[in-house]
C-alpha cells in the first residue's frame, strides 16, 4: 500500500514537473513570438516549429536525465564538470529569468485588462500577489504543481476553441512544415530559447530534485516527464500558429502592439478578446511562478542563506520583477528579445551538463547513452552557429 502511494506521488510529481516546464515556457513572450513569426513566415513557420521541437527534446532529455540521476542542480553539476562554470551559468540563467519575468508580469496585467477592463498596472500588482501567495503556504511545491496543472489544462482548452473558429489552412500548414518557402534562423533560435533556453529546461529538473525524484531508478519516469513537457509546449505552439495563420490568411489585420489579442479577437470577436485575457493571464502567471522558482534555485549556490530562505527570496524575485515593470514597462520587442537571449544561454548550459558524464562521477554506475550525448552536442553546435548568425545579423 505504501509502495503504491509512493508510486502515485512520484507520478504526480513527474506530471507536475512537466507542466511546470511547459507553463514556464508558455508565457506572454511565447504567445507574442508565435504570432509575430507566423505573420512574417506564414505557413513556413510550421517548419521552424518542427525543427525547434526536435532540438528541444534532445536538449531537455540530456539535462533532465543527467541532473535527476545525479541529484545535482544545474549549477552544481556544471561546477563539478568545469570549475566555476556553474556560477556563470547561474548568473546567466537568473538574468534571463528576470528579463522573462518582467514580460510575464506585464502579461498578467494585459490579461486582467482584457478580462475586466482594469489598468494593466493594477492587474500586474494583483497577479504578483497571487504568485506570492503560492510561496507563502507551507507546502509551496505541492501548491505550485496543482496551480500549473490546472491553468495548463485551461490554456490547452482555450486555444483548441480558437483554432476551431479560425479555420486555418491545415493542408498548406502541413506541407510547409516539411517543405518551407523560407527558413528563418533567428526564429529557430528564439523558439528554442523560449522553450528550453535559459531557466526553462531546468525548471522541471530542479522540481524533481527538490521533490526527491532522483537516481537511476527514476530514469524512465524522468524521460517521460521531459518528453511530455516538450510535447505539451509543442502542441500549444502548433495550435496557436494555426489560429494565427487562419485569421491572417482570412485577411485579418494583426496589431503589432498586441498581436495575439488580434488573433483571438479576429477568430471569435468580443468573446475571443475575453478568452485572450484568460489565456494570457494563465500563461503569464504560471511563467511568473516558474521563472522565479527556477532562477532562485540557481542562486542557491551563492549562499546557504538563500537555500534556507528559498521561498522568501522567490517572493523577492517576483516583487523586483513587478517593480521593474512598473518603472520601465514591457514592449512587444523585448518579449521576442527575451527568447533570443535565452537561445544564447542554451548551448552554454547544455554543454556544461553534457560534460558531467565524462568529467565527474556524479552519475555513479549510470552510463549516459552515446546517441543522447551526440544528439546533445549537435544541439549545442546548431544553436551556437545559429546564435552567432543571429548576433551577426543584429549587429549588421
Amino acid at each position: 500500500m505504501a509502495e503504491l502511494a509512493k508510486t502515485r506521488s512520484t507520478r504526480s510529481t513527474i506530471i507536475g514537473a512537466a507542466f511546470l516546464m511547459a507553463t514556464s515556457a508558455i508565457g506572454p513572450g511565447f504567445l507574442t513570438q508565435t504570432t509575430v513569426f507566423t505573420k512574417q513566415l506564414l505557413a513556413s513557420f510550421g517548419f521552424v516549429i518542427l525543427i525547434s521541437i526536435i532540438l528541444d527534446i534532445f536538449a531537455q532529455l540530456n539535462i533532465w536525465r543527467v541532473l535527476a540521476i545525479s541529484g545535482n542542480r544545474g549549477q552544481d553539476a556544471a561546477n563539478a564538470a568545469i570549475p566555476y562554470s556553474g556560477y556563470l551559468l547561474a548568473i546567466l540563467v537568473a538574468f534571463g529569468g528576470l528579463v522573462f519575468n518582467i514580460g510575464n508580469i506585464a502579461g498578467t496585467g494585459l490579461g486582467l485588462e482584457a478580462l475586466f477592463g482594469i489598468s494593466p498596472t493594477y492587474g500586474a500588482a494583483l497577479s504578483a500577489v497571487v504568485a506570492v501567495l503560492i510561496f507563502v503556504v507551507k507546502q509551496a511545491g505541492l501548491a505550485m504543481d496543482m496551480f500549473v496543472k490546472f491553468l495548463g489544462v485551461i490554456m490547452l482548452a482555450l486555444i483548441i476553441y480558437i483554432v476551431a473558429t479560425a479555420q486555418p489552412p491545415l493542408g498548406e500548414a502541413a506541407f510547409r512544415s516539411v517543405w518551407p518557402e523560407t527558413i528563418d534562423v533567428r526564429a529557430i533560435v528564439t523558439l528554442v530559447g523560449g522553450t528550453v533556453g535559459g531557466y526553462i529546461t531546468f525548471a522541471g529538473a530542479h522540481r524533481l530534485i527538490d521533490a526527491g525524484v532522483t537516481g537511476i531508478e527514476a530514469k524512465s519516469e524522468v524521460d517521460r516527464g521531459a518528453v511530455s513537457g516538450i510535447i505539451l509546449t509543442g502542441v500549444i505552439r502548433v495550435l496557436l500558429f494555426l489560429a494565427a495563420l487562419g485569421v491572417i490568411v482570412a485577411g485579418a489585420t494583426i496589431d503589432d502592439k498586441n498581436p495575439t489579442a488580434s488573433v483571438f479577437s479576429a477568430a471569435a470577436g468580443d468573446i475571443g478578446l475575453r478568452l485572450f485575457g484568460v489565456m494570457i493571464w494563465a500563461a503569464a502567471i504560471t511563467s511568473v511562478v516558474g521563472a522565479a522558482y527556477t532562477s532562485v534555485s540557481f542562486l542557491r549556490g551563492f549562499s546557504e542563506k538563500i537555500g534556507s530562505h528559498t521561498n522568501v527570496v522567490i517572493i523577492g524575485f517576483i516583487l523586483v520583477s513587478l517593480a521593474i515593470f512598473l518603472i520601465v514597462g514591457q514592449p512587444v520587442k523585448l518579449l521576442v528579445f527575451a527568447g533570443t537571449v535565452n537561445g544564447f544561454i542554451l548551448p552554454i548550459g547544455l554543454a556544461a551538463i553534457l560534460l558531467v558524464p565524462q568529467r565527474t562521477r556524479l552519475l555513479g554506475e549510470y552510463c549516459h547513452p552515446l546517441w543522447l550525448q551526440v544528439a546533445g552536442w549537435l544541439v549545442v553546435g546548431i544553436m551556437s552557429i545559429f546564435s552567432v548568425i543571429t548576433l551577426y545579423n543584429f549587429v549588421i
